[in-house]
């Protein structure tokens, strides 16, 4: 520490957000919506101000002011601080009025001249040094501090928004915008004559968009979307994500079709690499991206890209998800150092082991060496916001984790794994994806299985998520998104999707013989030590007694592919403590062991209440009452797994 405070205008920490902007595989995120959720969030600040306002006008009644200050006020004020702060505290209540009229469609009688943050903060600013200046230090760094540093951080926007939406949709709206052009078929070209067109319109001054084109409603929506992105404030605004994106063309379609719609200050495009060839192809992706000195130049020299958690460890489970993020990572960082870009990684992690979940601390100083850079952004899903931030004290200690962890990784990384710990690794993750598949994908009773005995079939009708279970309603298991799929397997403490796989690799590799490699890599790399870790956690909360309850209630018999899950989870079990050299789980952690054990007795009535109701809503459909205990209880379990819920 340097013993120094960071000035007012610094802040460390930053809030965005992608409620009301993340409309992949959600129908009801409409631009008229993300329109909303802008003015609404920008009233929220106004409101918050005003009441900061009031109470700084409380405090400052002193006359002695700077001449900076007393030119603000007013030279014949008597009380300036409070004349400039009665001044700003009218204009939050302009801006409300202002942004409450909007939001009706009214015209709006008279506008803030409060239009972006400097306006707010830069006055404030003034009256701090003012105090400083004249020896009022102590009052300076009281409240009115804490107000600067609440602007420098939330801005008068609270918090930017992402927007987000899926790489076909992009494609399509091009693909129509050609078709009108009579430039042929988008869809139906390779890679190169996308990537070449899309420059050549990147570079093209005249308009893209013909005047008489007439969209479909689903490239409509794309397009209004851009224009609400051309008409938002910037500063209001964080990054456009691009789901499941595979390919360079991805990245400049969403460029292209923001300078088609005018967007003055355009946002900055992350790709979202998310199932496992996306994330093994990333690196490729973004070196071809950056060896084009006009998009370095368009980019302003910093890279944004997004690595998905939820959907890799879907799509490969979480062995292998979590060693291709590890290397995509990797390979990222040594590709923008190399182009002399910049790389802001984005995690996609959610609150669960199976989707990046766990202590936030162990997770950034995990990284690949060089790849936390300054600066990192990660999500905090809905599941885990109110455990991380719901009480002030816990706030602040999450917020200090996360700075405290990002500056150890940039100053003091850690020392690449050695040349043995890949090679073991790459064929850890080999041997888990084929194990995963060959269940996931091949077992011909698996699907079967998944819906008889979880409660898969009852999440998409209960008020628990922010978007549809599926991406695609008639879609199977591959079009079921992560989150259901990892909270169905949860809800009957099977935990599958974080272990499947992991348990024939590591078996495989003990029978091999290389135990004391295994143990090596875990005492020696953060990496497998923080999964081991998660793994065992999660292992910790299994229980194969419930499972086989459910198996019984619901499907009147015990199956033999339950049987054969079960006694494959008490493998996986196994190889976890031998690798740790430890009797039973969670020896070494006695915390979390008594918080798991205080837990458990009141969750057993819960899921066999569950299994129950689960058995009469799918003999009997439709009855509210069973609707709401069932709601109930998969809340009631899903609060007492925590992370694993």
């Amino acid at each position: 520490t340097t013993g120094e405070e960071l000035p007012p205008w610094v802040a460390p920490v930053r809030f965005c957000s992608w409620m009301g902007g993340d409309r992949d595989g959600n129908p009801n995120v409409t631009h008229e919506v993300t329109r909303e959720v802008l003015l609404l969030a920008r009233w929220a600040a106004a409101d918050l101000y005003e009441r900061d306002l009031s109470g700084l006008i409380q405090d400052l009644s002193m006359s002695d002011a700077t001449e900076a200050v007393r030119n603000l006020a007013g030279l014949n004020e008597v009380e300036p601080y409070r004349r400039i702060l009665k001044d700003l505290r009218e204009e939050m209540v302009v801006l409300r009025a202002e942004l409450e009229a909007t939001l009706r469609g009214e015209a709006v009688d008279r506008y803030s001249r409060v239009r972006e943050t400097a306006d707010l903060f830069d006055p404030m600013l003034l009256m701090w040094e003012s105090l400083h200046a004249l020896g009022m230090g102590e009052i300076a760094d009281g409240y009115l501090l804490d107000t600067l540093r609440r602007i420098a951080t939330f801005g008068i926007d609270l918090v930017t928004l992402d927007i987000r939406q899926e790489s076909g949709r992009h494609a399509d709206a091009i693909a129509e915008i050609t078709a009108a052009l009579e430039l042929g078929d988008y869809l139906s070209w390779d890679e190169a004559k996308r990537c070449d067109f899309l420059k050549h319109e990147l570079a093209n001054p005249r308009p893209l968009i013909p005047y008489e084109f007439e969209p479909s409603e689903t490239v409509a929506e794309v397009l209004n979307t851009c224009n609400v992105i051309a008409d938002a404030d910037p500063a209001s605004l964080g990054s456009y994500v691009i789901s499941m994106a595979r390919q360079p063309s991805d990245v400049l379609a969403v460029m292209l079709l923001q300078k088609a719609c005018g967007v003055a200050q355009p946002l900055s495009v992350a790709p979202l690499f998310e199932t496992l060839d996306d994330l093994d192809r990333a690196p490729s992706v973004i070196d071809a991206l950056l060896s084009d000195p006009s998009y370095v130049e368009a980019i302003g020299g910093v890279q944004h890209v997004m690595i998905g958690y939820s959907d890799s460890a879907k799509d490969a489970g979480t062995l292998a998800a979590s060693w291709a993020q590890y290397r995509a990572q990797d390979e990222l960082a040594t590709i923008a150092r190399r182009h002399g870009v910049k790389l802001i990684l984005f995690h996609g992690r959610g609150g669960t082991a199976g989707r990046g979940g766990g202590p936030a601390h162990r997770a950034i100083l995990a990284q690949p060496p060089g790849s936390v850079d300054n600066a990192i952004r990660v999500t905090e899903q809905g599941e885990m916001i109110r455990w991380k931030f719901g009480l002030p004290d816990i706030a602040v200690q999450t917020l200090t984790a996360y700075v405290q962890s990002v500056l150890k990784a940039t100053l003091t990384p850690e020392h690449p794994p050695c040349a043995e710990f890949v090679a073991a690794m790459d064929q850890l993750s080999t041997e888990s994806v084929a194990s995963y598949r060959a269940m996931v994908r091949e077992h011909p009773n698996f699907v079967e299985y998944f819906r008889q005995v979880t409660p898969e079939g009852a999440l998409g009708k209960l008020p628990l998520g922010s978007r549809p279970a599926k991406r695609k309603a008639d879609g199977g298991i591959e079009s079921l998104r992560a989150i259901p799929w990892i909270f169905a397997w949860m809800q009957i403490r099977l935990m599958l999707p974080a272990w499947l796989g992991s348990d024939d690799a590591l078996c495989k590799a003990i029978d091999r013989g290389q135990l004391p490699l295994l143990r090596s890599m875990y005492a020696e790399w953060p990496f497998f030590q923080v999964y081991v870790d998660m793994l065992e956690m999660v292992l910790a909360k299994s229980d194969p007694d419930i499972a086989a309850h459910y198996e019984k209630v619901l499907s009147g018999r015990v199956q033999a592919l339950g049987e054969w899950t079960r006694s494959r989870l008490s493998t996986v079990i196994q190889a976890i403590a031998s690798i740790k050299q430890v009797a039973e789980l969670l020896e070494r952690d006695p915390a979390i062991a008594r918080s798991l054990a205080v837990r458990h007795p009141y969750m057993e009535p819960l899921h066999i209440l569950q299994a129950e109701l689960l058995r009469r809503d799918r003999e009997l459909p439709e009855q509210p009452l069973v609707e709401r205990a069932l709601m109930a209880s998969v809340a009631g379990i899903a609060a007492g797994m925590r992370n694993t819920g």
